[in-house]
């Protein structure tokens, strides 16, 4: 894979970078989360320190391919400007056409622009083939070299991620070459043992990765959502828990493939249940596989943290992702803050853990521990879920 090393001198070229800033907002605009920026930071930093002309491409949310001014990029240019104190960081509302083009042609070199949001374009995410070229075509008139930075977007095809790499010389930016070489250091040729925890809502949603790290893991630790499906595959009782009953065959499955490739698999023991889905619930301690029939599991219980905690301990490197409970809720946080501290100990004992981003990464953030006290945190939850499923990600095949 090409990275920037590889694409010559950048003094006065003008490079269009493809960053994720799909960073939350609150409803005043504010960004309650700017992981995704900061981590976006190195690359532009090398481009500016380079003499490049930077012009930045993002997103943010789903606007359908229509101009919505909830997912305007703005406050985004406002936050950069904040964090790169030293570096004029423009905005233009437009992301193709002659309003850009002209602003760009005024850029100083180490300054950067960053263009309006590209999914108000529908094009960016279409599946037709042709109309992402065409608008790949159009953003290729603004630079002469491209850098793919986002990684939480790379597992797609789209314009600014896929196709423009075909028309420009193209080259991994320094987080793109950081999650690969994270994630290959995980998977590929891991210090032993290797354990893996997965969480978050749905079974259904880690199908590929569960089958993929059976032949991989030394012990895949199950919780979450997700978990109440396996207790229920167990022949246990999960009252209201969420669940998704016709997942119970491939569960069962894993579980007997698991025992045959003498892997670990853990699920919980006990668990927090609630009369209702609600922060202020009444909450009581019960049996994984007995969950009264008027309460729902929304949490890990202590007998299961201590055994996850004691587990990792042990362990060399080690893959988390998604929550153990439902941690917006402060009564239903205490799993996954505990999971988060195992492996802040495992790597001060020289362990290489590796959080898949998404819920995992906003929940050590609530919890004000710092990026430094881990391995890695991705910044893609979808990308790094198909990377551990094994699968080819375009955005990264693109740029080999």
């Amino acid at each position: 894979m090409k990275t920037i090393s590889d694409l010559g001198e950048l003094l006065g070229k003008k490079v269009l970078v493809r960053s994720d800033f799909n960073v939350p907002l609150d409803k005043n605009k504010n960004i309650t989360d700017d992981g995704r920026i900061k981590a976006a930071l190195p690359t532009l930093e090398k481009l500016i320190k380079q003499g490049a002309k930077i012009i930045i491409l993002a997103h943010l949310g789903r606007p359908n391919g229509q101009i919505d001014t909830n997912f305007s990029l703005k406050p985004v240019a406002l936050r950069l400007n904040k964090l790169l104190p030293n570096t004029k960081v423009n905005f233009c509302q437009n992301t193709i056409g002659d309003k850009p083009l002209k602003q760009i042609n005024q850029l100083n070199n180490g300054e950067m622009i960053l263009l309006e949001n590209v999914r108000f374009d529908k094009r960016e995410t279409s599946k037709d083939d042709n109309q992402r070229f065409a608008l790949a075509k159009e953003y290729a008139k603004l630079g002469q070299i491209f850098v793919s930075d986002g990684f939480g977007v790379v597992h797609r095809k789209q314009a600014s991620v896929y196709d423009i790499a075909k028309l420009l010389p193209s080259g991994a930016g320094e987080l793109i070459f950081k999650e690969v070489e994270a994630l290959n250091t995980a998977i590929q040729n891991p210090n032993r043992p290797l354990a893996v925890i997965l969480g978050g809502a749905k079974v259904s949603d880690k199908l590929g990765v569960i089958a993929n790290l059976l032949n991989i893991a030394n012990k895949i630790l199950i919780c979450g959502g997700m978990s109440y499906t396996f207790t229920l595959a167990q022949g246990g009782k999960i009252g209201k828990s969420l669940q998704e009953t016709d997942q119970i065959d491939n569960v069962k499955n894993y579980i007997n493939t698991a025992q045959q490739k003498q892997v670990e698999l853990i699920t919980p023991i006990d668990t927090i249940a609630a009369y209702e889905f609600a922060s202020n619930s009444n909450k009581k301690i019960v049996p994984a596989d007995n969950i009264p029939d008027d309460m729902e599991g929304l949490d890990i219980g202590p007998k299961t943290q201590k055994i996850f905690t004691n587990t990792l301990a042990n362990c060399k490197t080690i893959i988390w992702n998604g929550p153990a409970g439902v941690f917006e809720f402060d009564n239903f946080a205490q799993g996954t803050k505990a999971i988060a501290e195992a492996l802040i100990k495992a790597k001060a004992n020289g362990a290489f853990t590796v959080i898949g981003g998404g819920d995992s990464a906003a929940a050590i953030r609530k919890f004000g521990f710092e990026d430094w006290q881990f391995s890695h945190i991705s910044t893609g939850g979808g990308a790094s879920l198909e990377f551990l499923e094994g699968k080819k990600l375009p955005g990264l095949e693109v740029l080999s």
